[in-house]
């Protein structure tokens, strides 16, 4: 049943919504799409595109950034419509339009499985096989292997399934090329390595979340202290990899440049997580060192951040 109230209308009662709570807007569907993770995604998607051997077309690029967007947003609502659960449950997600009654799992699910095949199907007709099954793999990775699969089971979760947000590049890679090469798996080294440090500093600060909603993240199953050491080790292997653009010849100095100086920062910040979360382990009932903590960890979470953007960019900008 509804009223109407102030040109909006309110749901009173029924299976989909609560009381007092409005109907679904385009907004509330579009945060379905995750987004700032869409976003991630046809960027570096668009980097693997212009990092690529040979020309690409016009077509081809707006085709594949706007299937490789759709596929993001897909993967968005199958994860929203499965763990709709989980989310009321996390003071980070429990305003979300699935947990708050605008949408139902129904119309995520429906939603995403939409975006989701259309995307994939419209990427093998338009543009090539290769780049088709790879978004296909990516969306099945992330919904099938991660979400369902890896996400509530075990503290691995975000190690195996970041190989899902990893493969953008290679999409946009297989889309101007039509294969892949040593180039290609470079790029998707740099992003899978970074995953672990980027989300593990998030789970750090909130893992008090993931333990009520009984998600067995890293910081929740090892500790922050441990954690935080696990973070510099793949800190120190991110740097690593991201020299490899320039040992294969796909990035030069340009690049280099901006890549040393961010990966050092990287670590730095890494070490000063793993200083404070040790410290915080010897001194549990102070509030302070629990506070710094927290802080530490959001710093790395947000450099992380940048950090990515500002390595794809050099390397877009050198292979402009």
């Amino acid at each position: 049943m509804a009223r109407a109230e102030g040109g909006l209308t309110v749901i009173e009662s029924g299976e989909e919504g609560r009381a007092g709570q409005w109907h679904a807007g385009i907004g509330d569907y579009f945060a379905l799409l995750k987004p700032r993770v869409m976003s991630l995604v046809v960027f570096t998607g668009g980097v693997g595109l212009a990092a690529a051997p040979g020309n690409v077309d016009l077509a081809t690029i707006l085709v594949t950034l706007i299937t490789m967007a759709g596929g993001a947003g897909g993967c968005g609502a199958l994860n929203m419509w499965y763990d709709a659960d989980i989310d009321a449950v996390m003071r980070r997600t429990r305003s979300r339009p699935i947990p708050q009654g605008r949408v139902s799992k129904a119309e995520a699910l429906i939603l995403g499985l939409a975006l989701s095949l259309g995307s994939v199907a419209a990427l093998g007709a338009l543009v090539n096989g290769v780049a088709a099954f790879l978004l296909a793999f990516t969306i099945g990775f992330y919904v099938l292997v991660y979400t369902m699969g890896l996400k509530r089971r075990t503290p691995q979760n975000i190690v195996i399934g970041g190989a899902s947000g990893a493969l953008p590049p290679m999409i946009g890679w297989a889309a101007a090329s039509g294969g892949l090469d040593a180039g290609a798996l470079a790029l998707f080294l740099i992003i899978f390595l970074w995953t672990p440090p980027h989300f593990w500093a998030l789970a750090i600060a909130r893992s008090s979340d993931y333990e009520k909603a009984g998600v067995p993240m890293m910081p929740v199953v090892a500790g922050a202290a441990g954690t935080a050491r696990q973070i510099l080790v793949y800190s120190a292997l991110l740097v690593a990899a991201s020299a490899f653009p320039v040992a294969l010849g796909t990035a030069g100095m340009f690049y280099a440049a901006v890549a040393g100086p961010l990966g050092l920062m990287f670590v730095w910040r890494a070490l000063d997580l793993v200083r404070i979360a040790a410290r915080e382990t010897e001194h549990r009932e102070q509030v302070g060192p629990q506070a710094a903590l927290s802080t530490a960890a959001m710093r790395l979470f947000g450099f992380s951040i940048l950090y990515l953007f500002a390595l794809y960019a050099a390397l877009l900008l050198g292979a402009a």
